[in-house]
């Protein structure tokens, strides 16, 4: 539709063609906003919705062609991250509106705040400008989907609006193959996999905590992944490939834990188990298969010396 952009003018008037949209999401689209930001909007009283101010329990609201949407006061789209040409990054590979990079461990996928640089965000509009509020916009231009801060391997990121529409509902939707690779305690099955019901028990710092499937609380996600023993290494444990069909945070480290194999070098929930000299959790997003496209990403260095150590300690 040629809808005239929030900051070309306060007021707008739905046509039909947006009839039935929900009101939040026409904000988003009109704004450029996440819709984090759109219910932040909401919260301040700041948009009115036929001379009535809405507020977040609106936002589901459908809308109705001939409505009319006001901000009052100057609107200011969400400032771009920080160019960083001096953050090292590594293309793994490049398509039509998106790119594939390798995210070292130790390095965070985006900045939280204007002045934060040395993030995998500041790095990638150093060199792809155009991504500058594509998707949620602002500190998130561009990002489709998180790995945890050591956490290494294959990261998409989107370059262009239609690329990141397309592959958010893909990983909405679960369609996207991620593999992951793991060093783990113990010696779980050959194969296997499992379903569990997690929610975040505390966001700062994070952590995650499994619930009884039969336990209602708010936040709490039915997740699922598949493991396959790739390599076992004697008592220390075994090298794993993990299948994760749902995406969430800390998943597949508070799953493998829970099962009673938690990944080594996880000090958070590896509930004291040796960590061998690890610095951080051996974890590796290896591939990312959607479509058209499959990247791999190789095993860091730190993960590799890692794996090659506990083969020696094994022989």
């Amino acid at each position: 539709m040629d809808r005239p952009h929030a900051e070309d003018g306060k007021r707008l008037v739905i046509g039909g063609e947006d009839a039935g949209a929900r009101l939040d999401r026409l904000l988003a689209d009109w704004c450029g906003l996440s819709r984090a930001a759109v219910l932040r909007l909401l919260d301040t009283s700041a948009v009115s919705l036929n001379g009535r101010a809405a507020a977040r329990r609106d936002k589901g609201r459908p809308l109705c062609a001939g409505d009319t949407l006001e901000i009052a006061g100057p609107f200011v789209r969400p400032e771009a991250p920080r160019a960083d040409p001096s953050t090292p990054l590594k293309v793994l590979a490049e398509g039509d509106g998106w790119l594939a990079v390798d995210k070292p461990p130790g390095v965070p996928v985006r900045p939280h705040g204007l002045d934060e640089t040395g993030t995998i965000l500041n790095a990638v509009i150093a060199r792809f400008p155009q991504l500058a509020g594509i998707g949620e916009g602002g500190l998130r231009s561009g990002v489709v989907h998180r790995l945890d801060n050591d956490t290494s391997g294959v990261m998409l990121v989107a370059t262009d609006q239609p690329a990141w529409g397309r592959l958010r509902q893909a990983f909405t939707d679960h369609r996207i193959r991620k593999r992951y690779l793991a060093l783990v305690h113990g010696q779980p099955a050959d194969t296997g996999e499992s379903v569990m019901h997690l929610r975040v028990a505390r966001h700062a710092p994070a952590h995650v905590k499994v619930f009884d499937s039969g336990e209602a609380a708010h936040g709490v996600r039915r997740c699922s992944l598949a493991w396959r023993v790739v390599e076992r290494l004697g008592v220390a444990g075994c090298l794993i490939e993990i299948d994760l069909h749902t995406g969430f945070l800390h998943q597949a480290r508070v799953m493998t834990a829970a099962l009673g194999h938690p990944v080594v070098g996880d000090a958070q929930y590896g509930d004291g188990l040796p960590l061998y000299g690890a610095h951080r959790h051996m974890l590796h997003a290896a591939s990312v298969e959607f479509e058209d496209i499959f990247v791999e990403a190789p095993l860091p260095e730190d993960f590799a010396s890692m794996l090659n150590r506990l083969r020696r300690e094994a022989r």
